[in-house]
């Protein structure tokens, strides 16, 4: 394997990395259903305090998945692409076909 195909599986892998959290997974499931949120109110949805919700989403930036803008003195993010809302679709298929195999050796 070449080193452009290793770096593009190292970016993948990063990317993929970074979403492997239950917390950023609601969080960027929050902003597909919705443009933009705050720290605030992320961290009402998360359930957890503002410097664990701001390190989430450090990681999440960092990984290309969210933006920020400032207005005034509030930070509000939002997804860079609106296609991750896709990726999530195919997990659920995934998961439901899991489910439906499972049921499938119980019987």
């Amino acid at each position: 394997m070449n080193d452009k195909k290793r770096a593009k599986y190292a970016a993948r892998a990063a990317m993929v990395k970074a979403l492997a959290h239950s917390a950023r997974l609601m969080i960027v499931d929050e902003l597909t259903d919705h443009d933009q949120r705050c720290v605030s109110d992320l961290t009402d949805l998360v359930g957890t305090d503002l410097s664990t919700v701001s390190r989430h989403l450090l990681v999440l930036r960092n990984a290309g998945i969210v933006e920020s803008e400032k207005h005034g003195t509030t930070v509000y993010y939002r997804l860079r692409v609106k296609c991750i809302g896709k990726f999530f679709e195919c997990v659920e298929s995934v998961l439901q076909a899991n489910v439906r195999e499972c049921q499938e050796l119980l019987r």
